[in-house]
């Protein structure tokens, strides 16, 4: 049976429901260049939970709960061992790596790429950038934010970075203290972010694959990312995810059972009242979790983004305001006029320069590389729609500038506490000096409580951020995880920092955090295929095709225009022979090109006139799609339930044949 475009079912409504839906199936014959893009949940794939990559990871983040609780020395001495090894030896790596992330991200946010979207061509943003922003806060530096916000600063402060010739404790001190914190927490820091959601959101929204880690290495190893390979990847992404926020949240409820000693007057509250508090806020980000990112997560972030806000600018009133406005610029030229010094600065300087960078730099790199997968993911989630110049602007400017001012606000606020003699840097644990900044303040108990609260929700988005990527890595990218699995993940997630700190406290939380850094290492080796692999597949995507189309029509047409016309001439499109027009560079048959939309929409249902006049009727029920056997939701196979392609007649008719 054949229909033409011109006929009565293709037109109105109807027919546009038909083109939207069928319009995929016609990839085989579709020019390159103006492919749409295509969004994982339309490609018809089904998610069902990876056993091996599930199961795996839980035995290995269960024999590390139980090598902290029969052993916790052998775990802190094994961590810091292998830490030693891997910053002496590869610290190099880990410093050059983060220059070469933010490069290859700015290149590609302001470069010939800026252009493509995060999704279709014609897809809009899902979120707000309000809430898209406060939700980038929570889930990538939340609780890190607080801790380090007046402590950083003041360390390097009264014990200035390796590099530096200033005096302790003064002016001078202050700027580079602000640098070197911007140095470890702005553009660099959220570069990783950034090139791990870019890559998972342009696989998932424009290429049609599972957002998954190890579906960004698609465009070099080809389906076999679905084998054992594949699995070796997400099981280690879903590792490096679990320790990397577990660490976190055991600083985190250190940090809240300090700030309830500060504003109770409870000299120790000791640690059945934090596994307490841990259980309570488990089971929080758990119901968090599972309430999904548009409830649960963009509301706590929207919250918590006033808290830390207002928290922020009491500071900034209340202190030493004149101080703080002097720092921002200043404070900034610092950093551009010092960032050789902290980007050359290496382990074979010596060894104060070695222990500088084992204790900050290299740490810090680490940190981030491990928590790449889980934010990046994250990230991806909830900046689909964007394109990838506003993704580059948002994900790594903007965080990076807000860092300044909150690292500038408290870290300046501490500085000068202590050069007024208060005494901050002589506090007994790390976790006291957020509380005794604000209890020089007025109101500083009140500060005291919104700075526990803010903790809290920090603890809640960060944890139930990661629960539902573990679930999702764990289900072959399924984009909301199945209850059961978030739920396995938030309590694995809570239990391992619960155990390490009842066991072990602070010296275990160390010896995690030296695990973190250890396994960071390979994940180091992933970044860089991926930015390999992803640049592969930025070349011949449809915006970028059109792009160099439109360069070398224009180039072409305005030669030809002023050698024919002179100055009077205009723009129109004309066949010429072959070989002579604009896209003479490109072969647009190469099945390359078009394989991906072709493999990504082979299995949509495709529909007729009356299929959508039947969904049109009262009290119908449209189907969900076909069904598939357990093993095709893999990949392993595919059902194609009908086929269409387009057939172009001698007098250029678009016909459909069914």
């Amino acid at each position: 049976m054949a229909s033409t475009d011109k006929s009565p079912s293709a037109k109105g409504p109807v027919g546009r429901v038909l083109r939207e839906v069928n319009a995929p199936e016609l990839a085989a014959g579709i020019h390159p260049a103006l492919i749409p893009g295509i969004g994982v949940e339309q490609t018809g794939r089904r998610f069902s939970t990876n056993v091996t990559v599930f199961a795996t990871a839980g035995v290995f983040v269960a024999a590390v709960i139980i090598w902290a609780i029969v052993s916790p020395a052998s775990l802190q001495f094994v961590g810091s061992t292998a830490l030693g090894w891997v910053t002496t030896n590869f610290g190099w790596l880990f410093s050059s790596l983060a220059v070469l992330v933010l490069g290859f991200m700015l290149v590609v946010g302001y470069g010939r790429t800026g252009g493509v979207r995060l999704g279709a061509d014609d897809e809009k943003p899902e979120f707000s950038t309000v809430s898209w922003i406060a939700m980038l806060f929570s889930a990538g530096m939340g609780i890190g934010l607080l801790f380090y916000g007046p402590l950083e600063p003041l360390s390097f402060f009264v014990d200035p970075p390796h590099g530096f010739a200033v005096e302790p404790g003064t002016t001078d001190a202050m700027e580079t203290a602000l640098a070197q914190t911007l140095f470890h927490w702005g553009p660099l820091a959220w570069g990783f972010y950034a090139l791990v959601g870019a890559a998972i959101a342009y696989g998932a929204y424009r290429r049609g694959r599972a957002p998954l880690i190890s579906g960004i290495f698609e465009p070099l190893f080809g389906r076999r990312v679905d084998g054992w390979a594949g699995g070796v990847i997400d099981i280690f992404a879903i590792i490096v995810t679990l320790f990397g926020t577990a660490v976190s949240l055991g600083i985190g409820i250190l940090q809240i059972g300090r700030g309830i000693e500060v504003v109770s007057g409870i000299d120790d509250v000791g640690q059945g009242v934090l596994m307490i508090l841990f259980a309570v806020l488990t089971g929080l980000f758990v119901l968090s979790a599972v309430s999904g990112v548009k409830r649960g997560i963009r509301a706590l972030s929207n919250i918590n983004m006033a808290l830390a806000g207002g928290l922020a600018l009491f500071v900034f009133v209340v202190g030493p305001t004149l101080l703080i406005v002097t720092l921002l610029p200043s404070g900034l030229v610092t950093f551009f006029s010092d960032l050789g010094i902290m980007m050359s600065r290496n382990s074979f300087e010596g060894e104060g320069a070695a222990s500088f960078m084992a204790s900050w730099t290299t740490y810090y790199w680490a940190w981030w590389i491990s928590w790449s997968p889980f934010v990046g993911i994250f990230i991806a989630k909830i900046s689909r729609g964007r394109t990838l110049r506003e993704f580059v602007t948002v994900v790594i400017l903007i965080p990076s500038a807000v860092c300044f001012v909150w690292f500038t606000t408290l870290g300046g606020t501490a500085m000068w506490m202590e050069q007024e003699g208060v005494g901050l840097s002589e506090l007994a644990q790390p976790e006291d000096v957020l509380f005794g900044v604000l209890g020089e303040l007025p109101l500083g108990a009140l500060t005291s409580v919104v700075a526990i609260i803010s903790i809290v929700v920090y603890f809640v988005t960060s944890a139930d951020s990661a629960s539902i990527v573990m679930g999702s890595m764990s289900q072959r990218g399924k984009p909301e995880p199945s209850t059961w699995v978030t739920i396995t993940w938030g309590v694995l997630l809570g239990g391992v920092a619960a155990a390490l700190l009842l066991v072990g406290g602070a010296s275990a939380l160390q010896g995690l955090q030296s695990i973190m850094i250890v396994t960071a290492l390979p994940f180091a080796l992933v970044i860089i295929g991926i930015m390999v692999a992803w640049a592969k597949e930025l070349r011949t995507d449809p915006y970028v095709l059109r792009r160099k189309f439109a360069r070398a029509a224009i180039a072409q047409g305005v030669r030809q225009g002023i050698a024919e016309h002179g100055d009077d001439f205009v723009f129109d499109s004309a066949s010429v022979d072959a070989g002579e027009g604009a896209g003479a560079w490109l072969d647009s048959t190469d099945p390359q090109l078009t394989e991906w939309y072709t493999t990504a929409t082979q299995e949509i249902q495709v529909v007729d006139a009356d299929d959508v006049a039947r969904t049109l009727e009262p009290g119908h029920i449209q189907p969900k799609g076909p069904a598939r056997p357990d093993h095709e939701a893999s990949g392993d196979a595919s059902l194609v339930v009908g086929e269409k392609r387009a057939n172009r007649t001698e007098g250029g008719e678009d016909t459909t044949e069914r």
